[in-house]
């Protein structure tokens, strides 16, 4: 048989990451390392600092809520300064901000001075997720991507199991505090590896090389008195979200949450124009939904533990253990399964499979090494395959303004994570904290399946433009020739492109 037909066996997935690529991967994954251990260090000591502070247990759990309100603002702040100056310089300017905020957090005196600092950290958080997230997928080949994504996210986990440690050989000795002071030790570190880096090829090739930076926000300040109006449209959006979920707001919730979310909405349809305002209210709901079912768990498994079951700190880190090796390998499984069988397919199925494990883990109480077991298996399948939507969220925009859309999108869908913990808290009054967080995760869930594994997003968005919106992130690494294949998935026919967003 001739030598030159017989089909050459492709060299593993590793090999094509190359010393460079491998470098840039490192870098951004310690950035989340970091971000998720500097986050979860609030979780872990909120029975401690109510009683410091006298705080009530719906007090205590916006404590959590603080850093999510001003994600939305950090989020298409440092996402349009990813999309304009390159990803590297929102990276850095992302881990100083969540860095010093967790700092400050050490230095509290009450609970309004600990929230606000709780806000700085937000704001960080929400720049660490789309800067590194769209450096790390345009770095990556186009076909592994979905595992650039898990493997990325799987550093959040595992810098939760790290603050777990660090609260166990800390806080009984030398208080609360101190947990926060180290959560500035590693700055350093993620600072110094991040300074030589590379910038990101795709945003390099499309955006670094042509010399014509874009402004994502143009839409929101074309014209004086739109400017003005977005300016009070942004600060609108933050104050009610201040007065929800602090007592400043007590009695007018309801219509503080409205007014907050009609703000966040007009925002959506400017910077998604009159071809994709659909799409990013759509892509806002799923992230809303998706917070929903996981951070009450993420938020108040460690209160339940220590309330309900009366575990000692001792047994608290050993569960949050199980669960942050459990949301680790999950992200990494979920990159293979991604690549494998398609984003949305691997995202719908190992949620269905994720939700038979959601009451068994709530009616466990006299067995730590069971219920370690049971976590680890429902956050592998629940949490650990939300390492893929970066991915998700990410290809629906072009490389131009692809940080700042994903970082609004998501981190508007993030106050899913404010309102979840104080959601959870406030079913806890009628019934046990142990079922009121089974109910929310098996419901919200269930709904998270329909919205992703159905491409509503992109279904909907139809109703106002019949193009489809394809996967930039497969689309954009195809070269631009009248010849060039389709998208890299193999089977995937040509898909019609999609203009940017204006």
């Amino acid at each position: 048989m001739d030598a030159a037909r017989t089909p050459r066996t492709p060299p593993p997935w590793y090999r094509e990451i190359t010393p460079r690529k491998r470098k840039s991967f490192f870098a951004a994954w310690i950035g989340y390392l970091l971000d998720g251990f500097d986050f979860v260090l609030i979780t872990l000591v909120l029975t401690e600092i109510a009683d410091d502070f006298a705080l009530s247990t719906v007090e205590s759990a916006s404590l959590v809520s603080g850093a999510f309100i001003t994600r939305w603002l950090g989020g298409a702040l440092l996402g349009a300064l990813g999309d304009r100056h390159g990803r590297k310089s929102a990276m850095v300017a992302s881990i100083v901000l969540y860095s010093v905020g967790t700092f400050a957090c050490g230095f509290a005196w009450d609970y309004t001075s600990l929230f606000t600092a709780r806000l700085l950290i937000g704001m960080g958080m929400a720049g660490e997720y789309s800067a590194s997230a769209t450096y790390v997928l345009e770095s990556w080949p186009a076909r592994l991507r979905n595992r650039a994504s898990g493997f990325l996210i799987s550093g959040f986990s595992l810098g939760g199991v790290l603050a777990a440690e660090v609260y166990e050989h800390v806080v009984p000795g030398h208080g609360w505090r101190w947990l926060f002071y180290i959560g500035l030790l590693p700055v350093a570190v993620a600072l110094w590896v991040r300074r030589a880096l590379p910038e990101a090829d795709d945003w390099q090739e499309r955006v670094g090389s042509a010399g014509v930076r874009p402004n994502p926000f143009r839409p929101l300040f074309a014209g004086r008195r739109r400017a003005v109006g977005n300016t009070v449209l942004a600060a609108a959006a933050t104050g009610a979200l201040f007065a929800v979920f602090t007592p400043l707001g007590a009695g007018a919730v309801p219509a503080l949450s409205v007014a907050a979310a009609a703000c966040l909405a007009a925002f959506a349809v400017q910077l998604g124009g009159r071809r994709r305002w659909l799409l990013l209210l759509a892509l806002c709901v799923t992230v809303f939904c998706a917070f929903l079912y996981s951070w009450p768990v993420q938020a108040l498994l460690p209160t339940y533990l220590k309330t309900e079951l009366g575990y000692t700190p001792q047994q608290v880190s050993d569960a949050l253990y199980f669960a942050g090796f459990g949301t680790m390998a999950g992200c990494v499984a979920a990159g293979f399964l991604g690549d494998r069988f398609g984003t949305r397919r691997a995202y719908g199925c190992t949620l269905l499979v994720g939700v038979a494990f959601v009451f068994p883990v709530f009616a466990v109480r006299d067995s730590p090494v069971g219920l370690g077991v049971l976590l680890f298996l429902m956050l592998a399948c629940t949490q650990g395959i939300s390492g893929l939507l970066p991915k998700y969220i990410a290809g629906h925009f072009p490389t131009e303004h692809r940080a700042a859309s994903l970082g609004f999108t998501y981190n508007v869908g993030a106050l899913g994570g404010a309102v979840a913990p104080v959601l959870g808290a406030r079913l806890a009054s009628s019934m046990s904290l142990g079922r009121s967080l089974a109910v929310l995760t098996f419901a919200l869930t269930l709904v998270v399946i329909l919205l992703i594994g159905f491409d509503v997003p992109r279904r909907i968005n139809r109703l106002i433009d019949p193009v489809p919106v394809p996967d930039h992130l497969l689309a954009e690494a195809v070269p631009r020739t009248d010849t060039a294949p389709g998208p890299e998935r193999a089977g995937e026919p040509e898909r019609p492109g999609c203009p940017p967003v204006t």
